[in-house]
């Protein structure tokens, strides 16, 4: 067990070994909430707006769909730019 110390501004400190045992870096975002069982920080990874739609369900599912196809030999690379733009069609 870890006993730390609320500072007056509330403020807390958590020891270098529960930061690295959570992966916390500086500038991390950590949620709180209270429960029955105490309080509670979960690690948070804030996305930019303009890369949320890269971590949407749907373009998750594609890019495992894919990484499985590539695994799978199921891509070939194409032999130069009108090969890549006809297997497009």
């Amino acid at each position: 067990m870890t006993l730390i110390r609320l500072r007056p501004k509330g403020q807390l400190t958590l020891p270098d070994s529960i930061r690295r045992l959570a992966h916390l870096d500086p500038g991390d975002v950590l949620e709180v909430t209270v429960e029955e069982a105490g309080i509670v920080l979960r690690a948070k990874k804030l996305i930019d707006a303009d890369q949320a739609w890269f971590w949407t369900g749907a373009w998750q599912r594609g890019e495992r769909k894919a990484s499985q196809d590539i695994r799978d030999g199921r891509v070939s690379p194409a032999q130069g730019a009108d090969e890549f733009l006809d297997s497009l069609e």
